[in-house]
């Protein structure tokens, strides 16, 4: 596994991929705070591809990701994420609007969970779910950064 930290508007990013797919991005703080694991190795080409387009994002030059992206997850969670992936930049959906999108329209704590698990923050953007009632809801980055990204893709940022 490569790995490097990246500085950036939302804190120290850990991001770590192998030969083939990103595996994570995570904040240095929080709930889900990245580790180094023992072995990894310090750089690498995706590595580097997924710094500059996370750089790119935060400038507001970029809308879409295009890495390769491997999440390890249970077959539920790696749903859940793929449906994040659907979520229009700019855009939000609540938990519920995210579970019926799965097909699953009583599953809206399942979703929670799965989403508080995402491996690949920013990325795979579980930042775009909010709570049924329009307010920001727990996000493994705090919610000052949820809140920082949905401006940001809102252009509402200073």
């Amino acid at each position: 596994m490569n790995y490097d930290w990246m500085e950036s508007p939302v804190g120290d990013l850990l991001i770590a991929a192998d030969e083939g797919a990103v595996r994570m991005i995570a904040f240095r703080e929080g709930r889900h705070s990245g580790k180094v694991a023992e072995g990894w190795a310090e750089g690498g080409t995706l590595v580097a591809e997924a710094r500059r387009q996370l750089d790119e994002y935060f400038e507001g030059r970029r809308r879409r990701f295009d890495l390769p992206l491997a999440p390890s997850g249970t077959p539920f969670q790696l749903r859940a994420w793929k449906a994040l992936q659907e979520i229009p930049y700019g855009a939000t959906r609540s938990y519920g609007e995210q579970a019926r999108a799965m097909g699953q329209p009583r599953a809206v704590r399942a979703v929670g969970a799965a989403n508080g698990r995402n491996p690949i923050a920013i990325v795979v953007p579980c930042h775009r779910v909010i709570g049924g009632d329009g307010g920001l809801t727990g996000y493994g980055g705090g919610l000052d950064v949820k809140r920082f990204l949905i401006e940001l893709e809102h252009g509402q940022m200073a």
